[in-house]
């Protein structure tokens, strides 16, 4: 299996494909990942023509160090195939990642995947370049979130997709990325919990990334803040913002504040002292530290630098 690319994704910004206005806010926005929709955010008779805007923006606007993504219709849609081969045959050297939504099992991710690799030979573009992320969304998907994070060395994230997975699954709640808990039928607790816990334990063991869903509530930024905190809590990389006033909040949350970097800092350099040493762990304030615990640490120490590189 080839090495994927570490890319951040501490905030990823949808914006819908039939505004050229919101492609060019959006690729001069601080979102680690942009992603220019073909889905939900548009309408059917604005499909086809919307794919010419995001080629123009992906060929034309400079995006700085932000990912730049498309997310396509589902590979059981009329929409799904010619989605793929005009944005790929018009700026697939402009494209890093394919957002997959609504998923069922590995067929889908085979569909996209193939589908990729016979453009790349096509249009003579390096194998494999364009990577996949794909919505954990349906009931069936969840199920079968293992096998999906192992189908394709593409792939490079999961992200849950809590809105269709709410139908999919019968829950009631108020919106989208409601926690169920003051805001819904009133769940006690996070309503997302297990399917979060799962989605992210699944993506975590192939080496992928995970990263939370929307919350379509953008008049209430703190919950926003906690639906992320519970998030990067368990495991995610990032979380979805549906709106520019959330970026802000999705990199500082998903991003090792000055403490844990110190805490890492100082936990990573006592294990390395000690093996010198000869010994097999350390002593850091009271708190027992070994190889394991640096482990934990180092991967701080990684992530805080590549949000400084951002």
């Amino acid at each position: 299996m080839s090495e994927r690319p570490q890319r951040l994704r501490r905030s990823e910004l949808s914006t819908p494909g039939t505004s050229p206005k919101m492609i060019g806010k959006a690729a001069a926005s601080a979102a680690d990942l942009v992603f220019l929709d073909l889905e939900d955010s548009v309408a059917p008779a604005s499909k086809a023509p919307a794919r010419a805007n995001i080629v123009a923006g992906l060929n034309e606007l400079d995006w700085g160090r932000s990912v730049r993504a498309c997310r396509v219709n589902g590979v059981d849609t009329e929409w799904c195939h010619d989605d793929i081969i005009e944005i790929v045959t018009g700026a697939g050297a402009n494209l890093d990642v394919v957002i997959v939504p609504k998923v069922k099992g590995p067929r889908d991710v085979w569909f996209v995947d193939d589908l990729l690799t016979q453009l790349e030979l096509k249009l003579g573009l390096e194998k494999g370049r364009i990577g996949l992320e794909v919505l954990i969304e349906e009931a069936e998907a969840l199920a079968r979130v293992e096998e999906i994070a192992a189908s394709s060395d593409r792939l490079e994230a999961l992200i849950l997709g809590v809105g269709d997975l709410s139908a999919s699954q019968g829950i009631r709640i108020g919106h989208i990325g409601g926690t169920g808990s003051g805001d819904g039928p009133g769940y006690p607790g996070d309503i997302w919990h297990y399917a979060r816990n799962r989605m992210i334990v699944a993506a975590r063991a192939k080496g992928l990334d995970a990263v939370d869903g929307p919350f379509a509530n953008i008049g209430d930024p703190e919950a926003y803040r906690r639906e992320a905190r519970w998030a990067t809590t368990l495991g995610s990389v990032g979380k979805w913002c549906i709106h520019p006033t959330q970026i802000a909040i999705a990199n500082e949350v998903f991003a090792p504040t000055d403490d844990e970097i110190k805490q890492a800092s100082d936990a990573v350099d006592a294990v390395r002292e000690a093996e010198e040493q000869g010994l097999g762990a350390a002593n850091l304030n009271g708190m027992m530290v070994d190889a394991a615990t640096a482990r934990v640490f180092q991967a701080v120490l990684d992530r805080a630098d590549m949000c400084r590189s951002r």
